[in-house]
This record gives C-alpha cells, structure tokens and sequence, in this order.
C-alpha cells in the first residue's frame, strides 16, 4: 500500500515541529493552504483545491503565484521523500529541503473551484542538492509544469 491509499499519512505530517509552521504546507499552520504531498513508489501527489480568494486577473481562474506556491510546498516535500527513499535510511527521519530555484512554465489557465492535482517525479540527485519536475493538472488539463532544485538544511 502507497502513502497516497493512507490519508492519515502524507510527508509534510513528518516535518519537526520547528519547520512545521508553511504557510502553504505547515501542520503547525491552522491559517495556511494544508497542502498534503503523499509518496506513491517513484512519485509523489498533492490535491488541492483553491479557494475563490485566489482568482487571477481572469474570473474564475487561479492566479499563478498560487500556482508557484503549490509547486513551492509540493517541490521541498518531495525532495525530502526522494532523498530519503533513494539515499537515508527509508525509516528514518526525514531531512528538511529549501527552494534554491523554481521554474514554472504556465501552459492554460487553471481553474477555480477544481480539483488540482500536482505530481512531482524524481530527476537528480548530488549529495544534498535534488531535482524534482512537477506537473498541475485540473481534470484531464495540464496547466503548469515546473522544475525545482531542493537543498536539504544541514543537520
């Protein structure tokens, strides 16, 4: 069984206390997104589903630094997995990662009051650098695609 089939068990849940606190992603955060990333074999999920305070300068569509923050929260989560499925200890904890660069390419808009979906796939890894490549769909419609280098925080 994948994480993405245990509800209660999802990625960000793992971060310490002291890194809990994302506006986007924080379980510590009772005000931000709750976004949840949860590790599926070799690829990682989010859903989402924006609130209408995030329309863009067209009605009824996401505005693109919602769209940069899913990928933001999505992106360090998932490095974190990846890290730890491909080099840690899968059972240990899990290392902390930060944005060091974040490309987004917007390809159509994306729609209000839809699910989205965000997928991460592993691209690279070099000690504690990690390269994640993202999509966001709404239904059966790619939206944005991104790509992400993660830094882990030193210990």
């Amino acid at each position: 069984m994948s994480d993405i089939d245990r509800p209660d068990v999802w990625i960000q849940k793992e971060y310490s206390p002291e890194n809990s606190h994302c506006y986007g992603c924080g379980v510590a955060n009772p005000h931000g997104n709750g976004l949840r990333t949860y590790l599926n074999g070799t690829e990682t999920v989010s859903r989402f589903t924006p609130d209408p305070m995030y329309s863009g300068g067209v009605p009824g569509n996401v505005y693109g630094g919602m769209i940069a923050s899913l990928f933001d929260c999505h992106g360090t989560a998932s490095a974190a997995a990846f890290h730890r499925q491909q080099l840690d200890d899968p059972s240990g904890p899990l290392g902390r990662f930060v944005t060091a660069s974040l490309h987004v390419n917007f390809l159509a808009p994306t729609p209000q009051a839809q699910v989205l979906t965000v997928s991460g796939k592993l691209k690279a890894i070099d000690g504690r650098k990690v390269w994640v490549e993202m999509t966001l769909t709404a239904g059966e419609t790619l939206c944005a695609t991104a790509e992400m280098l993660a830094i882990a925080l030193r210990k």
